[in-house]
């Protein structure tokens, strides 16, 4: 059922205050957008001419489809509205738990959205190949997102030559959580290098030699989906030992799953999780990795039972309410390590994408303002989280200190990015052996050599 509108009355004051809130921080002058003085039909949050090239809206709406659920569809509503008020165009959302079900079956029945937000790009691919009904990203949108988003961003909504969603919310992989009050206690200093991170797991176990604290713990646990928090080790790795271009044809399967490169990664990764004097802090032996949901994986950090936990950005909302997630609070995350002398600092990533499905004036206008600094910036004073990859967000915008960090990550002018390679890869590979084999990694032992082997064999 599609999520209640937001009432305009709602709308109103969202407008006023934010208003006053753009006016206190320089308004949105660093935006794609200019300064917002031409505003037309009232918006003062917004430059309101950028819309006049599609002509009168008024009158006309736009459906879209996503996955996001209430309360944080709420704070994409209120991000809509400065649009609305614009042009006239009344934009009609509709929120579901099952997009990923439903979003074919709608399009092949003629019933598709005008725009969806994809959770993954290769669902993005699958429904591009599948139904042949996603239209390529319209120019007007296409000219807004080249202003405002990295050359490597283009890529992960490409499909067979052709460019078909940009980036919405969008969160870092390479981050590694941590308490800082445990750290300054213990006189631990954040690793700035993997020889770094090696080092201090060494030194804390010298300094517990009873094994009561370790340095990592983890948990994979994730239902259906278990095992993925390891291929989220393996590809942040991969990139970093084995370079970009490595890692981008591994991705593509242009390099067997199981050659010498993915093994050595793969034991790099082990050193850690399937070594039983760094893990698994709190809850027991490595095998205790498979049956701990990724949930409660990081959550030792805060009783001491261990120091570190590889997981996203997003993970910020897995913390019990009343934890302080700040520089100097409870916990926060460091950047997961690059190799010592590494000139550039890779970046995993995963993002929602949005794409098209009909051509209408009202439509080319609306996906231009979603690719524009002025709707990132508003979306990220609703907060939730949200965090973008749009060069042109002011991160002072950002309601969280952990997506705010995320955010300086993707607009580092060393910042390597790269998409999360599991969600790129076929579904029998991506989500399917690559989880089930990690899990058998971990819960089994199985040998290295034997899960690559399994996985190389299962690619479509």
């Amino acid at each position: 059922m599609a999520h209640p509108r937001r009432k305009r009355t709602g709308a109103a004051a969202f407008v006023g205050v934010a208003a006053l809130a753009l006016t206190a921080c320089g308004g949105n002058g660093d935006s794609d957008s200019g300064d917002g003085g031409d505003a037309a039909a009232g918006s003062s949050e917004i430059d309101c001419s950028v819309y006049e090239q599609f002509g009168d809206l008024s009158g006309t709406s736009v459906s879209t489809y996503s996955s996001i659920l209430s309360p944080e569809s709420d704070a994409y509503e209120a991000a809509f509205v400065p649009f609305e008020d614009c042009t006239g165009v009344d934009v009609q959302p509709e929120w579901s738990s099952e997009f990923e079900a439903q979003i074919v079956v709608r399009v092949q029945s003629g019933n598709a959205p005008d725009i969806a937000f994809f959770p993954q790009p290769g669902l993005l691919q699958t429904v591009v190949r599948d139904t042949g009904s996603v239209l390529p990203v319209f120019e007007e949108t296409e000219a807004v997102i080249d202003e405002n988003f990295s050359e490597d961003w283009k890529a992960y909504g490409t499909v067979d030559g052709t460019y078909y969603g940009f980036p919405n919310s969008s969160n870092s992989k390479s981050f590694v959580w941590y308490s800082p009050g445990a750290f300054a206690d213990a006189g631990y200093e954040v690793p700035e290098t993997w020889e770094d991170l090696i080092a201090l797991s060494d030194q804390i176990v010298a300094d517990n030699p009873d094994g009561s604290v370790k340095p990592w713990c983890a948990g994979i646990g994730s239902g259906d989906a278990t095992g993925w928090p390891v291929t989220d080790w393996v590809e942040d790795k991969m990139l970093r030992d084995q370079g970009a271009d490595y890692y981008d044809q591994w991705v593509n399967h242009d390099v067997p799953f199981n050659a010498p490169e993915s093994l050595a990664v793969w034991e790099e990764v082990g050193s850690i999780l399937r070594n039983e004097e760094y893990v698994n802090g709190g809850f027991g032996n490595v095998q205790t990795i498979a049956s701990t949901t990724f949930q409660d994986g990081g959550l030792p950090i805060l009783d001491g039972s261990c120091f570190m936990y590889k997981m996203a950005s997003f993970y910020a909302a897995n913390w019990p309410e009343g934890t302080n997630v700040a520089e100097d609070g409870d916990v926060f995350a460091f950047y997961f390590p690059a190799n010592e002398g590494a000139t550039e600092k890779p970046v995993l990533v995963g993002s929602e994408f949005l794409a098209a499905f009909e051509d209408r004036p009202e439509v080319r206008a609306f996906t231009t303002y979603l690719a524009s600094a002025d709707y990132a910036n508003l979306r990220a004073k609703e907060g939730f989280g949200f965090v973008s990859a749009n060069l042109n967000l002011d991160v002072n915008n950002v309601e969280s200190p952990i997506s705010k960090l995320a955010a300086e990550q993707f607009q580092d002018p060393s910042a390597l990015i790269r998409f999360d390679g599991a969600d790129l890869m076929p579904g029998a590979v991506g989500s399917g052996s690559f989880w089930r084999e990690a899990t058998a990694w971990i819960a089994e032992g199985k040998d290295t050599q034997d899960v690559l082997d399994a996985i190389e064999q299962s690619w479509p």
